[in-house]
């Protein structure tokens, strides 16, 4: 019995041990960009993502990496502007599609 306990201990113990590292020995750092993109985030075209609350969101998936970043006003404040259900994404952002692509 001690021998089958101990052959489902040791793969669950490395499976967890492979997921430690980066930022505190808590999985990877992603505060960082990796810098694997093959444009400037100026040149990405961006969509909104509506949040739960019906707030807006900038989106932007290169395909790599995603960007997402509250809408603001510029008072700081959350802009809501019903382009989209909540939980929805709206516009052309998927692919890191560039406004030049897209003429």
């Amino acid at each position: 019995m001690r021998i089958s306990k101990l052959a489902l201990v040791i793969p669950a113990v490395s499976l967890l041990a492979a997921c430690a590292g980066g930022h505190g020995g808590v999985g990877p750092d992603k505060t960082r960009d990796r810098g694997t993109d093959k444009k400037h985030l100026s040149q990405l075209q961006s969509g909104i993502w509506v949040d739960p609350n019906g707030c807006d969101h900038w989106i932007i998936d290169d395909g790599v990496e995603g960007y997402l970043s509250q809408r603001l006003d510029k008072f700081g404040k959350p802009v809501c502007s019903g382009v989209a259900p909540p939980t929805v994404a709206t516009g052309n952002f998927k692919g890191g599609s560039s406004i030049a692509d897209t003429l």
